[in-house]
């Protein structure tokens, strides 16, 4: 088999270009915001409003997830996911014409709800369509667009803030969305059995309620308040008791939104811990390291992006490697392979001072992005394989659910452990970071890459409980090696 068997020239190049520009809308619009900050807050005002243009982004993705990929197991990939990148493009042309932070933090949410079904039906498509042989070369494909992203994405908004508009950064994605989806209508086929669904309206409700309230008291709390004050602890019991019901609810229905059985598999439970962890390592990284190399090195923010782009590069060039290595050793090897590379990485973050350059703070990202390039796809690729179609959505969109889960439980992990150094740091006082002597920034930010470290060891001991072999259901596509 040759690669234009799998590439864009060949049969099914046109659906494998919708799945990359579809893939292209997420990945871009992760990087592009993060450099024209600047420019919306000039305009609009709302400066210290502005981290909610990520949250409730992280938000709407977060919870969304599982009810697509229920639904496309029901219902068929297509239809979902055009709904999805329907909704994402309608986001979009709503952020570019807001009138106000208000409004634009509301309007990222509508992107968010759509982003929710691109990731996970794209690779629910891909485990569908090709073979795990051939995912293995089309996973570099899929990589590509976002090492291309870690590069186009900060320029154009750097560019589009500066010399256009910053409402384009949003607009942009309109083009590329049209075209995704057209040839997502044209090019992509399926057979869906025809069957009466009863959708789990009870869990759906309680899951939403229960991941979405627990995310934002993870994501606000110790910032929007103190983690013990009345509003933080009333979202954490009401986020246990709506979690708590919607597993009750669960055990009972008929076809749960989220059916409890992936838990009992061995390898979707590794997969869902894996990404849980890279969750977590992930926002370490992607919050602290522009802060240390900013503040602490004095760097701009232009430099600073580029010190943690090296983790994006890192990831998709392992990314697109790994599917060698899972074919001829298996997924245990891959993953523990990669986990191995990204503790590495982790414990040359240690060695950061003060006195170190930028390239010593790029290499470990670099390395940590090469560990999470051979334990992310590779994870999920093993869980689709150990399903048949009517759960593969399901599948996939857990383990991509349980990754926005460990991003909320980082930003809470790292946030606490950087604001008590800080307050014992002030004598027991919280102070503003805008304001704080890089020595004492120090030592506070070098404690999560500590923190790092030690959940890099987790990332390890939960790879390599991968099983050896994997068992693959009747439809499976075909076997690998493992």
């Amino acid at each position: 088999m040759n690669r234009a068997d799998v590439g864009l020239r060949s049969e099914r190049g046109p659906l494998l270009l919708a799945v990359m520009l579809s893939v292209g809308l997420v990945a871009i619009d992760s990087t592009i915001l993060a450099t024209a900050v600047p420019a919306v807050v000039d305009d609009l005002g709302g400066f210290t409003q502005f981290p909610w243009l990520f949250s409730v982004y992280l938000l709407g993705q977060a919870v969304s997830v599982p009810l697509y990929s229920k639904l496309a197991d029901q219902h068929g990939r297509k239809p979902m996911m055009l709904i999805g990148v329907g909704v994402f493009l309608l986001g979009s042309l709503l952020c570019g014409l807001a009138w106000d932070m208000p409004s634009l933090i509301v309007f990222r949410a509508v992107q968010g709800l759509g982003a929710g079904a691109v990731l996970p039906l794209s690779m629910t498509i891909v485990g569908d369509s090709y073979t795990v042989e051939e995912r293995a070369k089309v996973q570099g494909y899929i990589a590509s667009v976002w090492a291309i992203a870690a590069v186009v994405g900060p320029t154009l908004g750097g560019v589009f803030a500066d010399y256009v508009s910053w409402r384009w950064i949003f607009l942009v994605n309109l083009p590329i969305g049209a075209a995704a989806m057209w040839m997502l209508w044209r090019r992509f086929a399926e057979t869906v059995t025809p069957a009466r669904h009863r959708f789990d309206v009870l869990g759906s409700v309680l899951l939403t309620v229960g991941g979405l309230v627990l995310l934002l008291a993870l994501l606000e709390g110790g910032v929007s308040w103190s983690w013990t004050s009345p509003v933080s602890l009333a979202l954490f019991a009401v986020a246990v008791v709506a979690l708590a019901a919607f597993v009750q609810v669960e055990r009972r229905v008929a076809e749960p939104v989220l059916p409890l059985w992936v838990f009992g598999r061995r390898v979707i439970l590794v997969a869902i811990l894996a990404q849980l962890v890279v969750g977590v390592l992930l926002m370490g990284l992607t919050s602290y390291v522009p802060l240390y190399a900013q503040s602490v090195l004095g760097h701009g923010a232009v430099l600073a992006g580029a010190a943690l782009a090296a983790l994006t590069l890192g990831w998709p060039l392992a990314a697109s490697n790994a599917g060698r290595l899972y074919l001829r050793f298996g997924f245990r090897v891959t993953m523990v392979t990669g986990s191995v590379i990204a503790m590495a990485g982790s414990l040359l973050l240690l060695t950061i001072t003060p006195d170190s350059s930028l390239l010593h703070v790029a290499v470990p990202c670099f390395v940590m992005g090469l560990g999470f390039g051979f334990v992310a796809a590779p994870s999920v690729i093993a869980a689709q394989s150990a399903v048949s179609w009517e759960s593969r959505a399901v599948t996939t969109g857990s383990t991509m659910f349980s990754r926005s889960v460990g991003s909320a439980l980082g930003v809470a992990f790292f946030g606490a452990m950087v604001n008590a150094r800080l307050a014992s740091g002030a004598g027991g006082h919280a102070t503003d970071l805008e304001h704080l002597d890089p020595g004492v920034l120090a030592p506070a930010v070098e404690i999560t890459f500590a923190g790092t470290a030690v959940i890099a060891i987790a990332l390890v001991v939960v790879s390599a409980f991968m099983p050896a072999r994997i068992e693959q259901p009747q439809d499976s596509l075909t076997s690998v090696a493992s």
